[in-house]
């Protein structure tokens, strides 16, 4: 499932406002944490062995 976070910058507020607002809800949305379950790292000789 792929989820999509996005914010609408209202008028006269600035850049870091918004920006803040946009870190709020990727980090309640999840995704960084989802992204981080599903990836994990294979060490080269693993590979090999594979």
């Amino acid at each position: 499932m792929i989820k999509l976070v996005g914010i609408i910058i209202q008028e006269g507020e600035s850049l870091d406002k918004a920006l803040k607002r946009f870190k709020k809800k990727y980090e309640q949305a999840g995704i960084l944490r989802e992204f981080k379950r599903r990836t994990f790292y294979t060490p080269p000789s693993v590979k090999k062995r594979k």
